[in-house]
């Protein structure tokens, strides 16, 4: 033990010119000039990416340095956080900005990559003056081509629960680009800095799990250019800019990797293998997040080839440049059919039935027999196939490879947040195919019906063992919980309409269930699970065997 103190690596600027020391550990160092990328990246910043998360470091900061070591480009990026301003205090600057990623395979084994590509790491709050000057300044820079975003659907949202403009927002429309709160009130103001430095030209790029996401992040961006504008706190020309593809773009993307919380299993290996910074954090604001990223292997990033200033060549990385209409493809393959909806029928049944894996979910016959069902049978009739990717492989990876694999330490608990505003795209667009296209119905469906009665179950935060359990965080949750109050697990006449202010839902589901004839079969689904302990796990039996 006290020979392995001796070479305990520890992540900073310094430790990783000791390229042997990394190499004995087994750990990839980069292969670029680290010094040297920073000083390129401070003068000529080409990328900057908000949201300082995992799934930023385990993939989207890796395609960066892969153009690195192979000498495609000589810049990084330049990563802003605008949510959880921990995750810099406590992992990016005590570190450098270097992260390591540990790739689980199948096999138990792990790949170990030192992540270099990330010259700065600010706040995105005009509270923290330095950092957001500086920010002002990045883009100001004519050199700078792309912002890209990982912040969760939440992040686009300019409204409550209660439909109305949040208070951030309400004040950002008042008071203009000068002092912003809301995250969408700072990209404007961002976007405003860029024009008035002469209508540079940016490509705004959400990399979001949401449809048609840079449709989103436009309307979100506009409506607040718009209001500025009515008030005379920014001039017509601005909207304009902004309007115009030829200046300013949004490009719709799919990505595709799983980056789950740090895992204690990982650490270990880790610092088996002479690892040392691998401490795990839980901030205040529930981010978990440690100076290690694990990650499966699998990764897909699919975007829409408009960048009116250039881009870096990330097809050499991995990426897959195409058309709108073929990235709205895979997307709705992706999102709508064949791994989306996998993930959350796993996620509100595992918690219902008590599982802490989704690995282990997929050894249970019933959970197994669900996914293949939603996925193959009510999801693939109404795939467009892309032709960049095939739908039968890519579910089949899913189900037989990706959600199996035991070293990926995800849980339905992290796979359930925010339920509420991914169930409209993970199963309202499929519904909506289902009633739009001949030879289909709605109402034929069973399976998709099941896991929307099996969220409204898990809702009523008790499991099937009729043990009160914890509900995943969600925007909806405090709405959503009055609705159902009354309801009572071993009472299925107690059901009585309260789901139909959730099922009509047209903000939740796109459409109202009842309106599709499907709006009753849920509420009988429901009335089954609540029936008394064990019921959930009876009537998945009857429907998916």
């Amino acid at each position: 033990m006290k020979e392995r103190r001796d070479f305990v690596l520890q992540l900073n600027k310094e430790s990783i010119k000791n390229t042997a020391l990394w190499q004995q550990a087994g750990i990839e160092n980069v292969k670029f000039n680290y010094d040297q990328m920073v000083t390129v990246t401070t003068e000529k910043p080409t990328w900057v990416h908000f949201g300082a998360g995992n799934i930023f470091r385990g993939f989207i900061a890796m395609l960066q340095q892969n153009l690195l070591n192979s000498g495609a480009v000589n810049s990084g990026i330049v990563v802003v956080e605008t949510y959880d301003e921990e995750i810099i205090e406590k992992i990016y600057a005590p570190y450098d900005n270097l992260g390591l990623l540990a790739i689980m395979n199948t096999d138990g084994s792990l790949e170990k990559k030192l992540i270099g590509s990330i010259s700065e790491s600010l706040v995105g709050d005009p509270a923290w003056d330095k950092d957001w000057q500086r920010i002002k300044t990045i883009f100001a820079n004519p050199s700078l081509q792309l912002a890209s975003f990982t912040i969760t659907e939440k992040g686009y949202s300019l409204k409550n629960a209660a439909g109305n403009y949040s208070a951030d927002v309400e004040q950002d429309m008042t008071s203009g680009p000068e002092k912003p709160k809301s995250v969408m009130g700072k990209v404007a103001s961002l976007a405003y800095t860029r024009y008035k430095h002469g209508e540079l030209p940016i490509t705004f790029a959400s990399m979001d799990n949401c449809s048609h996401n840079g449709d989103i992040l436009y309307n979100s961006i506009v409506t607040i250019v718009q209001a500025w504008q009515e008030k005379g706190l920014v001039e017509a020309a601005f909207v304009d800019y902004i309007n115009n593809p030829a200046k300013v773009s949004f490009p719709w993307s799919m990505i595709d990797k799983i980056t789950p919380r740090p895992a204690e299993s990982v650490k270990n290996a880790l610092e088996a293998s002479g690892f040392g910074s691998t401490e795990i954090i839980r901030t205040t604001k529930n981010t978990f997040i440690a100076p290690f990223i694990n990650a499966e292997k699998s990764e897909y990033l699919v975007i829409e080839d408009k960048f009116p200033n250039g881009r870096m060549p990330l097809e050499q990385a991995g990426v897959i440049f195409t058309d709108k209409q073929t990235v709205d493809r895979v997307e709705k393959m992706k999102v709508c059919t064949c791994l989306n909806p996998l993930h959350t029928s796993l996620a509100v049944f595992g918690c219902l039935l008590g599982y802490q894996l989704i690995a282990d979910e997929m050894k249970d016959v019933e959970l197994k027999q669900l996914v293949e069902k939603v996925g193959y049978q009510e999801g693939m009739p109404v795939v467009v196939n892309p032709e960049i990717i095939q739908p039968e492989a890519f579910i089949k990876e899913v189900i037989e490879v990706r959600f199996p694999n035991p070293n990926i330490p995800d849980t339905p608990q992290r796979i359930a947040t925010d339920t509420s505003q991914k169930v409209g795209i993970r199963f309202g667009e499929t519904i909506k195919a289902y009633n739009e296209r001949a030879g289909l119905d709605a109402k034929q469906l069973i399976f998709i019906p099941l896991v929307i009665a099996g969220w409204c179950r898990y809702l009523l935060g008790v499991d099937d063992q009729g043990q009160e359990m914890s509900l995943s965080s969600d925007p909806l949750l405090p709405m959503l919980s009055t609705y159902l109050t009354g309801i009572k697990v071993g009472d299925p006449q107690s059901v009585q309409g309260h789901l139909r202010p959730i099922l009509s839902s047209k903000e939740i589901f796109g459409s109202d269930l009842y309106s599709l004839g499907l709006g009753e079969k849920v509420e009988a689904y429901f009335a089954e699970m609540i029936a008394g302990p064990g019921a959930v796990r009876t009537t998945l039996k009857k429907y998916v065997n």
